[in-house]
């Protein structure tokens, strides 16, 4: 996460925006996701970037994680790529994710 301020002194990348995407402590809730297994996930990309590049970094985080994604649903992450970026930054990135990891709040 990067404020808008601070935006002209870094470079975001894919890899990276996808790890913060990914990452426990950048969800809108308190379940972590390593205490759950995810059953769909969605990623929307926003800038101008590989199309490649993205599926490679989703391909790696699905492989690298087998074991937080249920067997028995293939190909349950997908990801989009607009090319217009959103105003004021160079990419960002959205992530939607239904992870059996909800059920802590629950509790």
């Amino acid at each position: 996460l990067t404020s808008r301020g601070s935006q002209q002194y870094r470079t975001l990348s894919v890899p990276e925006l996808t790890q913060q995407m990914w990452d426990a402590k950048n969800m809108m809730c308190a379940a972590d996701p390593r205490h759950g297994r995810y059953l769909t996930a969605s990623a929307m990309f926003r800038g101008r970037m590989s199309s490649k590049e993205v599926d490679d970094q989703m391909l790696n985080v699905q492989s690298k994680n087998s074991s937080y994604f249920v067997e028995w649903i293939p190909n349950n992450v997908k990801s989009s790529i607009c090319d217009i970026p959103p105003r004021g930054l160079k990419m960002s990135g959205t992530f939607i994710g239904n992870t059996t990891a909800i059920q802590e709040m629950f509790k």
